[in-house]
C-alpha cells in the first residue's frame, strides 16, 4: 500500500521520528538535500561530471573551459530553504558555482535551516538586492522556497517580475544568460518536494502566484519529494507543475493512522483478479445493462463488452422496444431482454441469479428517471453512470434516500456538481489560504451524504466511500493516458466497475480494480485508441499480469 500524506501528515511523521531519538531534524535535512543532488544527476547525468559532453543533452550549451557549472539556489524561510542550504553546499563542494538567493532574515530561520544556512558558507544574497544585472542563466535553477509549508498565496509580484524571464519560449525558471552566449534553452529547474505557489494538500495554486506571466505557479522540470507522494503532487494542477516526479527514501519508518490515510490505487494481484468460480457461467455472476433507445445503444454496448471481458460470467443488454432490432444486429457473446419500463425490469430482477446492474450509459434521462428507482429497490451492486446520475439533478436527495451501501455512483466533473452543487461550490472556489478544499475533501464528503461509493473521474480520479476511506488513481506522470479522453470511454469503465462486482468483488475493491485496468489497457494500446479497443486489450493486459 502506498500513502498519499497531506502536509500535516508529513510533519507528524517527521516530528516523531526526531521526538523518538531515531534521527536528528538536521539528519533528515541533510538526507532530503543528498537525495536531491543525486536526482539531478540521474535526471541529467551530463551534469554529474564537470565538462560532460553536450551531445547528451540537446540544447546543453558546454561552459568554456575551466568554467565550473552554475546553480541558482532560492532558499526559503522555512526548512525548505534549509533543504536549499544543503543541496548548495553539495554543488559547492563538488566544484559547483552557486549562488544562493534567501527569501527572508537568516536570524528568523527556523533552527536546522539556520544552522545549514552557516554550514553553507559561500555568499547568500538578499532577494531584495537583486538587479537585473545580477541573473544569469545557470546550468541548474532549484526552487527551495517553500515546498509543502506553503499556506498562503505567494505575493511579492515586483519580486517575481524581476526573477522570472518574460518569453514563454524559455519558461519559468529560465534566468537571462550573461556572456555565455544567447541561446535559450529548456531549463533545468528543480522543486523540492512542491513547485512554490502549490498547495500540498489540493494541488491547487493559492492565490494566483505570478499573474503577470500568466502562470499561477512556479513550473518545474523536475520535483524531489521525500518519503511519499503528497497529495499535492496528484491532485488537481498538481502534476502540470511538477515536471516528473521523483520520491526520495530519508528513513522515515512511520505512517500515518488508518483512519486518515489516502492510498494510491495500484496494480491488483494477479492472482486475485484471476479467481474463477468453478462450475458454470453463473459463478461468475450476471450482470444487466440497460441501454437507450433508438441509435442510442452504443454507451450500453460499450458498457457490456467491458462488464464480458473483465470476467462477469453472463452479460444482458435490457433494451427498449424500438432498439431491439438495432441491438440484435451488434451483438454476439452479449445477450439481450426486453425491458420496456419499471414493470419489465421488476420482472426480469426476480431473477437473482442477475447480482449486478449498471444504469446510465446513453440511457437518455426520462429512462433513467423511470427505471433507477426499480434498480435501486431490487438492492443489487449497482452502478450508476451518466444519464441516471443527471436525471436527479434538479432533486438530487430524492436519488440519495433509495441509494444503499452497494451502489458505485461515478460522476464525471459537470454530473458531480448537479448532484453535490454545494460542495463542488467549495471545490471550484479560488483557494486563498491552505491547505485548500480538495478533491479528496470533496469526494469524502460525497460518499458520505450518498451512503456508497463515489469514484469522482479524472486525470486525479478519486474513489471513496462512506466511512472515509479513500482512494486516488493518478493518469499522470509515468501512467498519463491521454488517449482516455475519447468517448465513451468513461461507459467502458462503467462496464468494468459492473463486471467485477457481478464477479462478487465489494464496491471499493471493484472501482479501484476497474479504474487502474482502466488506464492499463489505454497505455497498452496507446495513441489511437478508440473506447471500443479498451476491452479488447485487457486480454493481453491480463497475461502480462501472469494470470
Amino acid at each position: 500500500m502506498v500513502d498519499l500524506l497531506t502536509a500535516a501528515q508529513m510533519g507528524a511523521l517527521e516530528r516523531a521520528a526526531i521526538d523518538s531519538g531515531e534521527v536528528t531534524g538536521l539528519e533528515l535535512m541533510e538526507r532530503a538535500g543528498q537525495g536531491v543532488v543525486d536526482a539531478i544527476f540521474e535526471e541529467w547525468p551530463e551534469l554529474r561530471d564537470r565538462g560532460a559532453s553536450p551531445s547528451s543533452s540537446p540544447g546543453y550549451l558546454r561552459p568554456d573551459k575551466g568554467d565550473p557549472l552554475r546553480a541558482m539556489v532560492l532558499c526559503g524561510p522555512g526548512n525548505n530553504g534549509g533543504d536549499g542550504f544543503v543541496v548548495a553546499r553539495l554543488l559547492r563542494q563538488r566544484g559547483w558555482a552557486v549562488e544562493v538567493v534567501l527569501f527572508g532574515d537568516p536570524s528568523k530561520l527556523p533552527e536546522d535551516a539556520r544552522t545549514n544556512y552557516e554550514r553553507w558558507g559561500g555568499t547568500t544574497r538578499a532577494a531584495a538586492d537583486l538587479g537585473d544585472e545580477d541573473l544569469r542563466h545557470p546550468d541548474v535553477s532549484i526552487d527551495a522556497l517553500f515546498g509543502t509549508g506553503l499556506a498562503r498565496p505567494i505575493d511579492d509580484a515586483a519580486l517575481w517580475e524581476r526573477l522570472w524571464s518574460h518569453d514563454d519560449a524559455a519558461d519559468v525558471w529560465a534566468l537571462r544568460r550573461q556572456g555565455r552566449g544567447t541561446e535559450i534553452v529548456p531549463p533545468r529547474t528543480v522543486a523540492i518536494d512542491l513547485p512554490s505557489g502549490l498547495c500540498s494538500d489540493s494541488g491547487k495554486v493559492l492565490g494566483g502566484a505570478f499573474p503577470a506571466h500568466g502562470r499561477r505557479c512556479a513550473r518545474s522540470a523536475l520535483t524531489v519529494t521525500f518519503h511519499s507522494r503528497k497529495l499535492g503532487h496528484v491532485l488537481e494542477d498538481g502534476a502540470s507543475y511538477c515536471g516528473k516526479l521523483v520520491v526520495k527514501d530519508i528513513g522515515l519508518k512511520g505512517e500515518p493512522s488508518a483512519s486518515e490515510v489516502v492510498t494510491a490505487v495500484q496494480q491488483p494481484s494477479g492472482e486475485e483478479l484471476g479467481k474463477g468460480a468453478p462450475g458454470h457461467k453463473y459463478a461468475n455472476g450476471h450482470a444487466l445493462i440497460l441501454t437507450g433507445g433508438f441509435g442510442k445503444t452504443g454507451a450500453a454496448r460499450l458498457s457490456g463488452r467491458g462488464a464480458l471481458r473483465i470476467g462477469a460470467g453472463l452479460v444482458t443488454l435490457g433494451v427498449p422496444p424500438s432498439a431491439q432490432m438495432e441491438v440484435a444486429s451488434q451483438i454476439t457473446a452479449l445477450m439481450m431482454k426486453r425491458v420496456e419500463g419499471g414493470d419489465d425490469l421488476r420482472d426480469i430482477l426476480t431473477d437473482h441469479r442477475l447480482n449486478a446492474v449498471c444504469l446510465g450509459p446513453g440511457m437518455g434521462v426520462e429512462r433513467a428517471a423511470d427505471l433507477v428507482p426499480v434498480a435501486l429497490a431490487a438492492k443489487r451492486a449497482t452502478v450508476l453512470d451518466a444519464d441516471a446520475l443527471t436525471a436527479f439533478s434538479e432533486d438530487p436527495s430524492a436519488l440519495f434516500a433509495q441509494l444503499h451501501e452497494a451502489c458505485v455512483l461515478t460522476p464525471h466533473g459537470g454530473e458531480f456538481a448537479r448532484l453535490f452543487p454545494d460542495i463542488a461550490e467549495k471545490l471550484s472556489a479560488p483557494p486563498t489560504r491552505g491547505p485548500a478544499f480538495s478533491k479528496v475533501d470533496a469526494a469524502r464528503e460525497t460518499a458520505k451524504r450518498a451512503g456508497c461509493v463515489v469514484l469522482f473521474k479524472g486525470p486525479d480520479t478519486v474513489i471513496a466511500a462512506p466511512d472515509g476511506r479513500c482512494s486516488v488513481h493518478s493518469a499522470q506522470y509515468e501512467r498519463a493516458a491521454p488517449w482516455l479522453a475519447t468517448a465513451g470511454s468513461g461507459d467502458v469503465l462503467a462496464g468494468f466497475i459492473t463486471g467485477l462486482l457481478a464477479r462478487g468483488f465489494d464496491t471499493m475493491g471493484a472501482a479501484k480494480t476497474a479504474v487502474w485496468l482502466h488506464v492499463e489497457c489505454a497505455r497498452r494500446f496507446g495513441a489511437g485508441l478508440i473506447a471500443e479497443d479498451l476491452p479488447e486489450v485487457l486480454p493481453d493486459v491480463f497475461k502480462c499480469m501472469n494470470m
